[in-house]
């Protein structure tokens, strides 16, 4: 009996691949951050669930799937939209550089719709997002509280001094 609970523990450790420490232990910064930013973005949609009547998900784990799928969307859009914003930079001309607005003021216009249309293609009406102006609220409200919880982790804390032991 002892074997065979060695072997299930044995089969719940993740592959080599897909851990997110290193040799050393140390945890792969990119990979830290997405799991932290999902949580965030499930905190954030839960508080619109629950505050926000027009977002709706019928269970939390149709929640937790969809700050998932918001942070791949966002991710995408985010992406986007940097390429677009260095385009514009590197216009030249005032036609360039309208082009390039109007490309921008497409990627973040279109986002919104992006998002409300990838979470219905996926779980159709157990979630909904509501309309245009509430999920502008909320890409808004989870990109800033992001942005919040990676400024505090990133802030350098002091260092309590050693106490000396007695």
């Amino acid at each position: 009996m002892p074997d065979q609970v060695e072997d299930t523990a044995n089969q719940l450790e993740p592959p080599a691949a897909v851990t997110v420490e290193d040799a050393t232990g140390h945890v792969e910064p990119h990979a830290a951050a997405a799991i932290v930013d999902i949580f965030v973005y499930v905190v954030v949609l839960n508080l619109f669930i629950e505050y926000v009547p027009q977002v709706i998900s019928e269970t939390f784990t149709l929640s937790l799937l969809t700050a998932v799928l918001l942070k791949g969307v966002l991710e995408i859009v985010v992406a986007a939209k940097n390429r677009v914003k260095r385009r514009f930079r590197a216009a030249s001309t005032p036609i360039g550089k309208a082009v390039a607005g109007v490309m921008l003021w497409l990627v973040l216009f279109g986002s919104k719709f992006l998002v409300l249309e990838a979470v219905h293609l996926v779980f159709g009406h157990r979630v909904s997002l509501g309309g245009f102006f509430s999920v502008t609220l909320l890409i808004l409200a989870l990109l800033l509280s992001r942005e919040a919880v990676r400024r505090l982790l990133r802030r350098p804390w002091p260092v309590p001094p050693q106490r000396a032991s007695r």
